[in-house]
């Protein structure tokens, strides 16, 4: 059991990582997504994604309380496998001005993805037990050095993603993108 806590926080971390380099520096830095007219849907699709994150780890990760928050927490899992596919869909049109999506951004996207979703699968597992040949939903995990690990990584992570998503909401904005432009310009790095 307890290497399921340990696997499903790796798998989080290491989607973080990789989300934050894909999300934000390439996608919002490198190469402004939201600033192409032909990447406009990618970004607004990125964007559903990124505020959808916060709220998948509080129901899945932190609020792990009761039945509501677990469902509630797996419809949105539902709404953003179907964000991702319509995303997938339309990422050929939208990387035209840079010549198509590069094979190494692919498989960023690839290994991303895989860990988002091996974590929620990790964190769906961890609340089901079959008991005398019937699947139970348990109300409550008991606690372990894993679950805590977890559950710290779970709640320290929020606050970025929510940022995260933000900025991905704000950039849909002329005001904030035209301070974006602004103070983007003024940074000679990456």
């Amino acid at each position: 059991m307890e290497i399921l806590f340990y696997s499903a926080t790796f798998c989080l971390l290491a989607f973080m990582v990789l989300a934050t380099y894909d999300g934000f520096y390439l996608h919002l830095w490198k190469y402004e997504l939201f600033n192409k007219r032909e990447s406009l849907f990618e970004h607004k699709t990125h964007t559903v994604r990124a505020l959808l994150f916060p709220l998948i780890v509080w129901f899945l990760f932190v609020d792990t309380s009761g039945i509501f928050a677990f469902l509630l927490g797996m419809v949105l899992v539902v709404i953003d496998l179907v964000v991702l596919g319509i995303d997938a869909y339309s990422e050929k049109e939208s990387r035209t001005f840079m010549g198509g999506l590069p094979m190494w951004e692919y498989i960023i996207h690839l290994f991303s993805n895989g860990f988002h979703f091996s974590a929620i699968v990790l964190a769906v597992v961890l609340k089901f037990r079959i008991i005398d040949g019937q699947l139970v939903y348990l109300e409550h995990l008991a606690s372990s050095p894993g679950k805590e690990l977890l559950s710290l990584i779970s709640i320290n992570i929020l606050p970025g993603a929510i940022l995260l998503g933000l900025i991905h909401l704000l950039l849909l904005l002329p005001k904030p993108q035209f301070l974006w432009h602004t103070y983007r310009r003024k940074i000679n790095c990456c």
